[in-house]
């Protein structure tokens, strides 16, 4: 029987989509931040049966500068700045499958959102929602049902999984500030980890996201393809440095008035930066912790700026 030596064992389904933003559809507050879907041993779900928690914490601080029209509570602001600081706690548990090539395991994440936004807001429906808003609530709680892990050997592995967004957190339509979205989100991934044996990893993240119609607004966000890699070199005693890199394209028009009004107001944003982390054991669990810093460079149809994230993962097996 396989027996895989997996190293550093976390799981793709503790931090995926842990990301608030969603430029280029409805609002300032969305899905994924450039760069920030990848985490190390992305491909990976572990042959031991066990709990993994993970607390991962992202900063994001962008603008859509001059005057481009940006859908917004079923409005359109003429730009938008936003700051957010988004943080989730996973829970997820390794299913005991044996230590074959096929592992599997389920998570849910629950998020608590600060959100800061500065627009200026006319549009159809005629409203006036003023030019600040901000506030601290719960955004939607992501549910992943199933994750299945494949082994190719010690060092090669990839993993599928079913993401959701719940439309749990806290919207209003009369408010620019909102953490959740008011819409169901679902989101196929496949991730490829390539470890070195060395203490360094490659791994690539690739899915796509779909989105139900926010019935408050009639808007409905476009699909969204997203490719993340993440390449790190090992130094020794468990520390290692590199690059995390990120690549958003949405590949269909946004669904609405308002988006109608603005040609489907598709986008995309590329962006790279370094990233580092440690692992080791603490007290009785397998731990990691890793932080990064992706700036964006190449925008249209979103807020250009900058992505901080820090993330610190226990496995217990």
């Amino acid at each position: 029987m396989f027996k895989p030596r997996v190293m550093r064992p976390l799981l793709v389904l503790c931090v995926i989509g842990g990301s608030p933003m969603l430029w280029a559809a409805e609002g300032g507050v969305g899905r994924p931040i450039t760069g920030q879907q990848v985490f190390s041993n992305a491909g990976i779900v572990p042959p031991e049966p066990g709990w993994v928690m993970s607390l991962t914490s992202i900063w994001y601080d962008g603008e859509l500068k001059g005057s481009r029209a940006v859908p917004i509570s079923g409005e359109l602001s003429a730009g938008i700045e936003m700051k957010v600081s988004y943080t989730m706690a996973n829970l997820t548990h390794v299913w005991d499958t044996g230590k074959g090539r096929w592992n599997y395991a389920s998570a849910i994440g629950v998020p608590v959102q600060y959100t800061d936004i500065t627009a200026s807001v006319t549009g159809p429906r005629g409203r006036t929602l003023g030019t600040d808003d901000s506030g601290t609530q719960f955004a939607d709680a992501l549910v992943t049902p199933i994750a299945a892990g494949y082994h190719f050997d010690a060092l090669n592995h990839i993993s599928f999984s079913l993401p959701i967004y719940v439309p749990t957190g806290a919207y209003n339509d009369d408010r620019l500030a909102n953490p959740g979205q008011n819409n169901y989100t679902f989101m196929p991934t496949v991730a490829f980890t390539h470890l070195d044996g060395k203490g360094g990893e490659f791994t690539v993240s690739s899915g796509l996201e779909f989105y139900t119609e926010n019935d408050a607004t009639d808007y409905r966000n476009g699909n969204i393809f997203s490719l993340d890699a993440l390449w790190t070199h090992g130094f020794g005693n468990g520390w290692n440095a590199g690059l995390a890199a990120g690549y958003i394209q949405q590949i269909t028009d946004d669904k609405g008035q308002t988006a109608d009004a603005l040609n489907g107001f598709r986008g995309r944003a590329v962006g790279a930066g370094p990233v580092v982390g440690w692992s080791g054991k603490f007290a009785d669990a397998q731990a990691n912790i890793s932080a990064r810093w992706v700036p964006e460079f190449d925008t249209k149809n979103r807020p250009e700026g900058n992505g901080f994230s820090v993330n610190l993962t226990l496995a217990f097996f």
